[in-house]
């Protein structure tokens, strides 16, 4: 048996009784805490929210993680300062037996849902079950889940098909927060097996959160703001912002005039041509630092006019026609990496990956050898969006402007979010583009989501085909641990960049930039932004 890294309990309730041991319980906390409360000041973000629900498990997007993690809290989460180290959430201890086939969680009892009700092994069986029969886009991370045991109230058992050594990372993601079932239930929801089709609880969570997180849904809006108030009920350290309002502001020049306005106080996506613009600026606070994002295209044959890219010589191709370089400093101001796979630097199996390079006269002669010396003509639809700084619109001008040089005429299609949701999840585009944030801290993620395996995520559906070997090196790395793993997913990278379905185009430096006053602003791997970290100094 493996049995999980401990750290003191979070009974911070209890702490209430004298400063010094609230101290000693802050100290141990994953993210930190927030120096001193807000007083009546109010919490602002500007982002550009990809939002299409507040369904914790029905959604799937950049700011869904950042929303869902101040409402619904997980089993476990990851320390910033160590994203391998895992630590208690919900669950106050954890242990996975030897051939990591079964996970058994002990539930922390002090945890309580914002209506005080106390978070129990049965809402966890009920919330896992809901993401799995709901059929939804974040679904895929529970696959091979053959069931879920709760011998007590306070006792959850996990239980796989087959080895899943990134279990307990999964378990840190955002989709995996923890509802309170008998509310949402009463409201529609289900978590039966015939939930894709009978569960109708998605518009009340437009309007209502039941989770145990620092936070609360105060109202939504779609296309304006998300707001959130503070949970009366939290059972651990009290958030210190009552109220947080993240609004939608589209454009960074946009967030960057608030930011120096004080309209706002953290702006998410600040170009790094504004850094400039705020040197010298004492009252805003900006830090670059390095992300686990990236931008991509996808190449998709089998979706109506993708038939050129049925060959896999037509693909590597346009991955040789475009000039990457020229990508980062054109979109990031050089504020940018190149990335050899759909697995991201600075997780397992990046580290000796091949990046990509520009080679016009490779990728002409490729094209000849496919059959398609005089080009060909394809459309890329594509949501018109800017993320992690880089502007698709401009990145997929670009593209279209190298792949011109070797005959291939992209027609662009920019749409907006929603209506890039409804063509990928409907008829399919050729080509299209947009970003990806990570889930958890296991490389696995990325062979779900990209790899050509067997009921996988974006890409599978498109490609016509299986790959045996990625379905088969998958497995080998989810049974595995050490440098063996990292091995197997180094494997699982360079297969999937030979098969050129998803090229990166741009990793992306992130820039933190705040008013100066806020502390806790920290980029997670899990969960993008924690506000329940954020706090005021001094």
């Amino acid at each position: 048996m493996t049995t999980a890294p401990q750290r003191p309990k979070r009974r911070w309730r209890a702490a209430l009784a004298g400063v010094a041991a609230l101290t000693v319980a802050l100290t141990g906390c994953a993210g930190g805490t927030p120096a001193s409360t807000s007083g009546e000041r109010p919490l602002v973000i500007a982002r550009a929210m990809d939002l299409t629900t507040l369904d914790p498990q029905r959604g799937y997007c950049d700011t869904c993680q950042i929303i869902y993690t101040a409402l619904y809290e997980r089993l476990v989460t990851v320390d910033p300062a160590d994203t391998s180290t895992v630590l208690p959430g919900l669950a106050e201890s954890w242990e996975a037996n030897e051939d990591n086939t079964q996970f058994t969680f002990a539930l922390d009892a002090d945890a309580v849902f914002s209506d005080g009700s106390p978070v129990e092994s049965t809402d966890v069986k009920w919330s896992f079950e809901r993401l799995v029969n709901l059929q939804g886009s974040a679904s895929f991370l529970l696959a091979g889940m053959t069931g879920i045991e709760t011998p007590d109230a306070s006792t959850v058992v996990v239980t796989f098909e087959k080895p899943n050594s990134a279990f307990l990372a999964i378990t840190a993601a955002p989709y995996l927060g923890i509802v309170n079932s008998e509310v949402a239930e009463e409201n529609g929801a289900s978590a039966a097996e015939d939930a894709a089709s009978t569960d109708d609880a998605e518009g009340w969570f437009l309007e209502n959160s039941a989770g145990s997180g620092p936070y609360t849904l105060a109202d939504y809006s779609a296309g304006e703001s998300v707001e959130l108030t503070a949970n009366d009920e939290y059972w651990g350290a009290a958030p210190a912002f009552t109220d947080v309002e993240m609004k939608e502001v589209t454009d960074s020049s946009s967030q960057l005039q608030q930011l120096q306005q004080g309209d706002v106080d953290v702006a998410m996506q600040i170009s790094p041509d504004a850094l400039a613009q705020l040197e010298g600026d004492e009252a805003v606070t900006t830090e670059v630092v390095d992300s686990y994002n990236y931008t991509y295209i996808a190449l998709l044959p089998a979706a109506p006019g993708g038939e050129p890219l049925e060959d896999v010589r037509v693909r590597e191709a346009i991955r040789m026609a475009v000039d990457y370089d020229g990508l980062v400093d054109t979109l990031v101001a050089g504020y940018g990496k190149l990335q050899g796979s759909p697995i991201p630097n600075g997780f397992e199996g990046s580290e000796e990956v091949a990046l990509p390079s520009y080679d016009l006269d490779g990728a002409k002669a490729l094209l000849a050898e496919a059959g398609y010396a005089d080009g060909f003509t394809v459309s890329a639809t594509y949501p018109k969006l800017v993320a992690y700084g880089v502007d698709l619109d401009l990145q997929m001008q670009a593209v279209q402007q190298d792949l011109a040089e070797i005959g291939v005429t992209l027609e662009l299609n920019p749409v907006d979010f929603t209506q890039w949701i409804d063509t990928v999840s409907g008829d399919g585009t050729p080509v299209t583009a947009v970003y990806f944030a990570p889930d958890h801290t296991d490389s696995s993620q990325y062979v779900q989501y990209f790899g050509n395996i067997d009921q996988g995520g974006l890409i599978n559906p498109w490609t016509g085909s299986v790959s045996q070997e990625q379905t088969d090196l998958l497995a080998q790395a989810l049974a595995e641990s050490g440098d063996e793993r990292v091995a197997t997913y180094q494997a699982l990278a360079e297969s999937m960049a030979a098969d050129a379905f998803v090229l990166p185009m741009v990793n992306p430096q992130l820039i933190l930039a705040y008013a100066s006053d806020i502390s806790g602003v920290a980029y997670s791997p899990c969960c993008n932004l924690e506000i329940g970290q954020l706090g005021l100094t001094g």
